[in-house]
């Protein structure tokens, strides 16, 4: 295997910035007195928990689990892993884990859409509501009996429990926009700032960070599973006040006190009516903390790589003592609205979401960092607009929404969060690896995966299992297992039957299930051929493992993690997702008191990389008030780079690692400097997601009209394309002869600017554009021009190519993908 992707496959640490200085612990506040005890297992604990029909569970997989690559074949049993914690009955044998009772309620939660707003009065708005559900239940009693929210903020809508006939008739009611049940979703789970500040050195010495006085100002809010407040990340040292225009709060609950809020955690909120109404049994204080506090660890984690205030003179094992740690914006505030609970490996409900977005629209927030979604299974229009539909009304009133494209990966189409309108973000490594030496009995030292702290194991006895259901003869050995047909042993069985330490051969992946206390290693299959040599050629193995170490650099290659969900859209081919990467695979970030996991790098994958981009918005903001979402997210994907800050290739990683592509990484892997000077913008508004909402999601004249509050707002007529809609990238699908796309760009940079078009086609493909060039001046602020894409030599249905369109003024390089199938024979597979 070449070096790069052998040190790619390496395990990565992300989150925060590290510099050296000085020496001290990592934790950051303390647990108040009576915090409960971990109890319930979290997000880390089942990054491998396939939910029942209807969930999505916390992060990622084929649509959900936390940096999850199950290899676990269809219809066999996943068995116990460390993250489940409980016993072996048989100390011989592997347990199955049972699978999860699917509970189905006899009045469901359905969430009901009727548009934008039509009074300013949230009471009005209310009692709208309740005169539509008591026209179909008979009465106001029982209207408010069934109600679960009021979605009067933001937008207009309620989510109530319905029987089978009740809601049919509610489906059928004419106010009524989008229907759709109550689904699960889950959330798709200090070096980042420092690599990615080696892609530039601002000009003027003064980089976005300190142009924007470091996010001051802004306010983030967070839709997650809480916050732990008295981590030292969330200390309001310096803070100014609170920003005027804030209506938010800080609610009191389990374990939290309005006062556990400060300058820094401006607002703090939960919601779980909507998923407790669709349990047999509710959660309760036995398993979660009913409050904005957090269980499991994951929203304190986005929190503080979004925004975390500055701790210097850190230490981390295996790193190098005098780290500093921060989030992207460490000025803003954080306004957490916890919408997913630590419940059957982490649960988010549609109706609990749809209500942060509500309400977190009315507090004031200037950012949304929302690290969750569902499945990418099928093109289906309720998965579409599980979030898509709150996050269109956030944008329009001018808040960004930033969301994960999933932890499906490596396979192609299973990117979520697809809308236009969402700034949709891909997962990558960082130029650093956590890696642990073993070394054989002839002296022979080898690197791999881990992150064991310590202390050294010595040489041992080592065996070779091919028998995963039995531990049996792992006591007082280094037992080494190949991935591969059923699963494997987890490190807690292991430890509980007398094993010393284990070596897992694997494909290349990002996922751990080790504790940092037990020697447990993963390595590549050539370097297990090379063990498993020498253990057949020797009469008496021996292996020793060393703790983890840092390896820090150039010679560690970037690559987009094999969990994060790839492109095309399933839903809408012809829009470009994801539309950026960063940094989000395996963290370094700070603990909670009760999470149960013993390392410091406890969630990875696109939900961790969210955060980055989401404080990288932030700054923006404040550096380019006017700018509107959609500028924001053009300025970042036109100016991102297709190469890691050292200058060499980003690779994806997968069962076969390969060069990355446009539906890896979207325009690329974000450089933070050069997006605050994009030069060009592809700029969006209403009309532009109206389009989209009529070519891609079938909605009529009088959805739309409804939507945007606006009587007058049309579809647009049947001979406009969805390829014309404004994003910052022109994806063609169904190419056959020629197409021609058209673009409109609005300068932001010198008002006197000429610009001209740099062709890279892809291969085979012939494309022009005109004009040939762009002129701007104080009475000319926008342009539109056309490229024409031809399938030249091509006959036959092909995959997709990739090619790029850079608009360049000599000195500021506008880039967009371009990505282009040819169809001549329709629904041919």
């Amino acid at each position: 295997m070449h070096l790069s992707l052998r040190l790619c496959f390496v395990f990565i640490a992300f989150a925060f910035l590290a510099n050296t200085n000085g020496q001290t612990s990592s934790t950051g506040g303390k647990a108040p007195e009576s915090a409960m005890p971990f109890s319930a297992p979290g997000v880390a604990e089942s990054p491998d928990y396939i939910p029942p029909p209807g969930v999505s569970g916390f992060g990622g997989g084929p649509g959900g689990a936390e940096s999850q690559e199950d290899t676990t074949p269809p219809g066999e049993p996943e068995f116990s892993r460390p993250e489940y914690g409980e016993g072996v009955p048989d100390s011989a044998r592997v347990e199955s884990t049972p699978e999860p009772v699917v509970f189905v309620p006899e009045s469901p939660v359905y969430i009901i859409y009727l548009g934008a707003t039509k009074h300013d009065d949230p009471k009005l708005v209310t009692q709208s509501h309740l005169e539509i559900l008591k026209s179909v239940l008979g009465s106001e009693e029982a209207a408010k009996n069934s109600m679960i929210y009021n979605y009067q903020y933001g937008f207009s809508g309620f989510a109530a429990k319905l029987k089978p006939d009740e809601a049919q008739k509610l489906k059928n009611h004419p106010e009524v926009i989008t229907f759709v049940i109550n689904r699960k979703l889950v959330m798709q789970t200090t070096r980042t700032w420092d690599y990615l500040g080696l892609f530039s050195t601002p000009s003027s010495g003064k980089g976005l960070l300190q142009g924007s006085n470091m996010g001051s100002g802004a306010v983030i809010g967070v839709i997650d599973s809480g916050i732990w407040s008295e981590a030292g990340v969330f200390d309001d040292n310096g803070y100014g006040p609170t920003p005027k225009q804030w209506k938010g709060q800080c609610v009191s609950g389990d374990q939290f006190k309005a006062e556990d809020c400060n300058k820094k955690l401006i607002g703090a909120k939960y919601y779980m009516d909507g998923l407790n109404a669709d349990l047999a049994t509710s959660i309760n204080s036995s398993i979660e903390h009913i409050s904005p506090r957090d269980h499991n660890g994951h929203g304190t984690q986005v929190s503080s790589t979004v925004a975390g205030s500055i701790l210097s003179n850190l230490k981390f094992p295996g790193l190098s003592s005098g780290l500093t740690m921060r989030g992207a914006a460490p000025m803003a505030h954080i306004a957490m609205y916890k919408a997913c609970w630590d419940f059957q490996g982490g649960m988010c409900s549609v109706a609990d979401v749809w209500k942060a977005f509500d309400e977190a629209i009315h507090d004031g927030v200037d950012v949304l960092s929302v690290s969750i979604g569902g499945l990418a299974k099928v093109k289906s229009l309720d998965v579409e607009v599980d979030i898509a539909i709150p996050a269109l009304h956030a944008v329009n009133k001018g808040i960004t929404v930033v969301s994960p494209a999933g932890n499906g990966g490596p396979r192609a189409s299973t990117v979520i969060n697809v809308s236009p309108w969402i700034l949709t973000v891909a997962a990558t490594t960082l130029d650093r690896s956590l890696s642990a030496f073993v070394t054989l009995g002839n002296n022979q030292t080898f690197m791999g995966q881990s992150l064991y702290t310590g202390p050294e194991l010595d040489f041992t006895d080592v065996i070779f299992s091919d028998d995963h259901s039995s531990v049996a003869t792992v006591k007082g050995k280094v037992v080494m297992y190949y991935e591969g047909g059923s699963p494997l042993p987890g490190a807690d069985i292991l430890q509980r039957n007398g094993a010393v330490g284990v070596i897992y051969v694997r494909s290349p992946s990002n996922r751990f299930e080790c504790p940092a206390t037990f020697p447990c290693i993963y390595i590549d299959f050539d370097i297990g051929s090379d063990i498993y040599f020498y253990m057949e050629t020797t009469s008496s193995p021996k292996i020793k493992i060393s703790p983890y170490k840092a390896v820090i650099g150039e010679s560690v290659a970037s690559c987009v993690g094999k969990s994060s969900s790839r492109g095309p859209s399933l839903f809408s081919p012809a829009i470009l997702k994801p539309d950026i990467a960063a940094p989000g695979l395996t963290l370094l970030t700070p603990k909670i008191p009760t999470d149960g996991d013993t390392s410091e790098f406890a969630y990875s994958g696109t939900s961790m990389a969210t955060p980055v981009i989401a404080g990288i918005v932030a700054l923006l903001k404040i550096s380019h008030p006017t700018w509107s979402p959609a500028a924001i997210k053009s300025a970042i994907v036109t100016t991102a780079r297709i190469t890691d800050p050292h200058g060499g290739p980003l690779t994806a990683d997968g069962d076969t690692p390969k060069m990355a592509n446009t539906f890896d990484y979207g325009g690329g892997l974000v450089d933070m400097e050069k997006a605050t000077d994009p030069g060009l913008v592809y700029d969006m508004d209403m009309n532009d997601y109206v389009h989209y909402l009529c070519s891609a999601a079938l909605y009529t004249d009088k959805r739309v009209s409804a939507l945007t509050g606006n009587v007058t707002t049309k579809c647009p007529s049947s001979s406009s394309s969805i390829l014309d809609i404004n994003v910052p990238s022109i994806t063609i699908p169904d190419l056959k002869g020629t197409v021609t796309v058209t673009r409109t760009v609005t300068n932001v940079g010198p008002v006197d600017s000429v610009y001209k078009p740099v062709i890279e086609a892809p291969v085979g493909f012939i494309v022009n554009v005109s004009p040939e060039k762009l002129e701007f001046n104080k009475g000319t602020s926008k342009a539109a021009f056309t490229v024409s894409v031809s399938s030249g030599s091509y006959k036959v249905n092909t995959a997709f190519f990739f090619g790029r369109l850079t608009w360049s003024d000599g000195l500021r390089n506008v880039t967009i993908p371009v990505s282009v199938r040819t169809r001549f024979i329709d629904n041919f597979f």
